[in-house]
């Protein structure tokens, strides 16, 4: 009988959420990975496979709650059960003073954000609470706690994963689940790139950080497997955050 974990990452095809589904492959666990594009996620998979793990990739949108279900569902038929589930699905959206914010653009990044969180910690609570066990990580930011002009509507949705992490804790502590986040700074993604539109913007915004540079996606991901193991099991409805010092002062 395999005893390994069972691992499950949303928006596992790029950045933070590819490194954590190659993290936990190269920590022995059995992966499921999530997102929206079938061929990079099949790509990942053999990528995974290649590493000795077992890895399947169910195509899912966090914002369509039965495509949530189906992936949670697709998870346990496959793997018999659900150990740790990682929450790293989420965008940007436009960078705009308040002024200029729309409904539009509010939902686009809310529905990604916060609704997507809280459809997967629905599914994923109701396998683990039935179990008994399991871990799971939301993926916040260093905007969790901070303000940035041009930014509030990726602020405010980084808060409320945040309040969603604390408040799911509390409900699945007498189940033995444990809810955590990771807050990221600064990280050599995509997302950085297109948050800071150019080089000198990107500098200007890594002179901030103590470290004076930018984390990698690896170094999210190490973070995001220890609070995930059993290393880290006295630690429910807490944010681990990893910025290079950002937030220190």
């Amino acid at each position: 009988m395999n005893d390994s974990p069972v691992v499950l990452v949303t928006g596992a095809l790029s950045g933070i959420g590819r490194a954590t589904a190659l993290a936990f492959a190269n920590d022995k666990a059995r992966v499921v990975v999530s997102g929206r594009r079938a061929d990079e996620g099949h790509k990942l998979v053999e990528e995974l496979r290649s590493i000795g793990t077992e890895a399947e990739f169910v195509q899912a949108d966090v914002r369509v709650e039965d495509q949530v279900k189906a992936l949670v569902e697709q998870t346990i038929a496959r793997f018999g059960r659900l150990d740790v589930a990682v929450n790293a699905a989420g965008t940007e959206g436009e960078t705009a003073p308040v002024v200029e914010q729309t409904p539009e653009r509010y939902a686009a990044v809310f529905d990604a954000n916060v609704l997507g969180t809280l459809l997967a910690m629905k599914h994923e609570l109701r396998a683990m609470s039935a179990q008994g066990s399991g871990s799971i990580v939301n993926v916040s930011s260093t905007m969790g706690i901070r303000g940035a002009a041009g930014l509030s509507i990726y602020v405010a949705s980084k808060h409320a994963v945040e309040g969603l992490t604390k408040s799911a804790a509390l409900e699945a502590a007498p189940f033995g689940v444990r809810v955590n986040a990771v807050a990221p700074g600064p990280v050599e993604t995509g997302m950085l790139n297109r948050l800071t539109g150019s080089n000198e913007r990107k500098a200007t915004m890594l002179a901030t950080v103590p470290l004076k540079r930018a984390g990698t996606p690896e170094e999210i991901a190490d973070a995001i497997v220890f609070v995930a193991s059993p290393k880290s099991s006295f630690m429910t409805g807490e944010v681990l955050r990893v910025n290079g010092g950002r937030t220190a002062a």
